[in-house]
């Protein structure tokens, strides 16, 4: 019994660190860090565009979840 745990817990454990290099602050990527763009436009203003060469972000996400809600097409009755 106590090997079985100890395998579960070994495969857990690398599974983690496979995949944790992966995630980052704006998604799911193929790179640790995610590659932004830095500029600031002709006012002045600071603009920094990231996760653009995410596989999937969190926004795309929530929207994928929030969109399963389906509203019934007609009336009952």
């Amino acid at each position: 019994m106590l090997l079985k745990d100890m395998i579960k817990l070994s495969l857990f454990v690398l599974l983690i660190f496979i995949t944790s290099g992966c995630v980052n602050k704006h998604g799911i990527s193929a790179k640790v860090y995610s590659d932004c763009n830095e500029y600031y436009d002709l006012q002045g203003y600071y603009h920094k565009d990231c996760g653009d060469d995410d596989i999937i972000t969190y926004k795309t996400m929530l929207n994928a979840i929030k969109k399963k809600d389906t509203k019934p097409k007609s009336n009952v009755w």
